[in-house]
C-alpha cells in the first residue's frame, strides 16, 4: 500500500470521529441556547407572574409554592404559614433571547429586598423574597447581582432576600394561574391598595410597572 492510499484511508477513518465530535458540540450549543428554568419568590405570585410574563424571551410562568416541608400543599395551607413554603413562580425562558442575569434584574426591581418575611401589604414567611438557584452558575450570578446592589448603596437597609438552592416546586391551583389576566379589575384593585408600585418607586425609582 503506497503512502497516498494509506493517508486516504486514515482520513476516511478519522472523518467520522471528527463529524461525531462536531455534532456533539452543536448539540451542546443547542442545549445551552435552549429553554431553561428559573425560580423566584417575590411576595404575591399573581404580581410576579405579570412581571416575568412581560419579559421578552420568557415563554411561560407558573405560580406555585417552593421552599417548604409539606408535599403538595394547598393555598390555604401555605397562606396559614405552617408549611414553610413561599409563594413562588417557575419561569421558563429561551436562553437565546434572554439571560438569567436579565431575569435577576427584573426580579430585584420588582421586590422589596430590605423587608424580611413580607412584601408590601402581605406579611408572613410565605411572602418572603427568595432567589432559588439551580447549579453553580445561577448561584454565582445571583450572588454577584446581590453584591452589586449592596455596593451601589441605593437601598435604605441591608438586603434580606434569601439565596437558596431549589427544592420541589408545586404548581398552585388553576384559579391562581394568569390571575392578572383572568381577573383584571380585582387584580388591579389589590395591587394598588397593596402599595406595591408606590414602594417599588420609593426603592428603585420610576419604572414602567
Amino acid at each position: 500500500m503506497n503512502i497516498v492510499t494509506r493517508r486516504g484511508m486514515c482520513a476516511l477513518l478519522v472523518l467520522p470521529m471528527v463529524l461525531a465530535g462536531s455534532l456533539v458540540s452543536i448539540s451542546r450549543a443547542a442545549d445551552a441556547a435552549g429553554p431553561a428554568k428559573a425560580f423566584f419568590a417575590g411576595g404575591c405570585f399573581w404580581c410576579m407572574e405579570e412581571v416575568f410574563e412581560k419579559v421578552q424571551g420568557v415563554t411561560s410562568v407558573t405560580s406555585g409554592y417552593m421552599g417548604g416541608r409539606v408535599e403538595h400543599p394547598s393555598y390555604e395551607q401555605v397562606s396559614a404559614g405552617g408549611t414553610g413554603h413561599a409563594e413562588a413562580v417557575a419561569v421558563v425562558y429561551d436562553q437565546a433571547k434572554v439571560s438569567y442575569a436579565a431575569l435577576l434584574d427584573a426580579f430585584w426591581h420588582n421586590v422589596d429586598p430590605v423587608t424580611p418575611n413580607a412584601q408590601f401589604c402581605d406579611h408572613g414567611s410565605q411572602y418572603r423574597a427568595v432567589i432559588f438557584f439551580q447549579g453553580e452558575e445561577q448561584k454565582r450570578l445571583a450572588e454577584e447581582s446581590k453584591r452589586a446592589i449592596e455596593q451601589s448603596g441605593r437601598l435604605p437597609g441591608s438586603i434580606v432576600t434569601e439565596l437558596t438552592m431549589v427544592s420541589p416546586f408545586y404548581p398552585a391551583e388553576d384559579y391562581h394561574q394568569d390571575f392578572y389576566k383572568k381577573n383584571p379589575v380585582r387584580y388591579k384593585f389589590y395591587k394598588y391598595n397593596c402599595g406595591r408600585a408606590q414602594r417599588l418607586e420609593e426603592l428603585w425609582g420610576a419604572r414602567d410597572r
